[in-house]
């Protein structure tokens, strides 16, 4: 799952880590009605606080512990600021346009990146066999992992929503297929 809509947070200095907005609690809720009977065995989180508060109530619901997974950390953990995708884009086109192009800059190694998501979803999924795992990270992990999946260069190719669900089959065999990526109908509006 993606997190909820955290707030903008620009800082002159040190490491930007956002709580989720009013709507970001909202969607965390609607994720959590929506998974509730689905049988999860485990909880994941990316240790960014937007990731754990969107996993916080369905863990509540399940009375489950998530465990903290650095390697589904977003790539811009480091960033001293958050600007939501949306507002980069009314804001300033063409930065959004360069950074969805590729134009990740000199302080994000995509393919880096992509290894370190890979390596972190298959310890999740080895540590889990036969069971159904929730994973609470960012849009970048899901690009990540889907493009691994599909066999892809790792690129940022889908506009993954707040609070939207992707599900993927992953057999102790290795076999690795997207059931469904982007799911948002639990969000209503």
């Amino acid at each position: 799952m993606r997190h909820g809509l955290p707030v903008r947070q620009e800082l002159a200095s040190g490491r930007a880590d956002p709580e989720l907005s009013g709507t970001g609690r909202q969607q965390a809720q609607h994720v959590a009605d929506w998974l509730h009977n689905e049988g999860i065995d485990a909880i994941y989180t990316s240790p960014m606080r937007r990731a754990r508060e969107t996993a916080d109530p369905l863990a509540i619901r399940l009375n489950c512990t998530p465990t903290v997974h650095d390697a589904i950390a977003e790539y811009d953990r480091a960033a001293s600021h958050y600007i939501p995708m949306e507002e980069l884009k009314q804001e300033d086109y063409p930065a959004w346009k360069e950074f969805v192009d590729g134009g990740y800059g000199d302080d994000y190694d995509m393919a880096t990146f992509a290894k370190t998501v890979v390596t972190g979803m298959e310890e999740i999924i080895t540590s889990h066999p036969g069971h159904r795992v929730a994973a609470f990270c960012h849009g970048g992990v899901i690009n990540a992992w889907a493009s691994h999946v599909l066999d892809m260069r790792p690129s940022l190719f889908i506009d993954v929503a707040y609070g939207s669900i992707s599900r993927f089959l992953c057999a102790s065999t290795g076999e690795r297929n997207i059931r469904s990526l982007n799911e948002t109908g639990h969000l209503g509006d």
